[in-house]
């Protein structure tokens, strides 16, 4: 509570750098960089194939950045890009057995960091912090376009 008294602003940085540090440790564990993580990640969630530009944006990295971390990625067997449709200059990203297969490795330790995030927290409570989180994001999205 100490943290929220110098302000909502450096609480919510603590938090988060804290939650990366420990997401991080855990990931690096199965071979993976945070940043690959993340993409085998959005590709299971969004059923095992994205435009990499999506993925661009998901990270919020230049194209050169992505197209490293997929070339990796790529070497390490975890997904294949092939052309999207008609437009040769779009890509499409595709999650592998082998890439499922690490993402379901590490998917247990982001629960486990979760869970520990919200130890002692009442299911009520848990929720009344996502959608205060929630509001917090919206208004600076909105605050953010103007």
């Amino acid at each position: 509570m100490d943290n929220c008294f110098r302000g909502l602003g450096p609480a919510l940085s603590w938090a988060a750098k804290m939650a990366k540090a420990n997401m991080d440790a855990r990931v690096s564990r199965y071979d993976v960089t945070p940043a690959q993580a993340h993409v085998l990640l959005y590709l299971q969630q969004h059923g095992g194939q994205a435009p990499q530009h999506e993925l661009k944006e998901y990270l919020r990295v230049k194209p050169s950045t992505v197209n490293g971390v997929l070339d990796r990625m790529e070497e390490k067997g975890l997904l294949r890009r092939s052309v999207s449709g008609a437009d040769a200059r779009r890509r499409l990203i595709t999650l592998t057995e082998k890439g499922a297969r690490q993402q379901a490795l590490f998917q247990q330790s982001f629960l486990d960091i979760e869970a520990s995030m919200v130890r002692g927290f009442s299911q009520e409570e848990q929720e009344t912090l996502c959608a205060l989180l929630d509001r917090v994001i919206q208004n600076l999205k909105e605050d953010s376009q103007t």
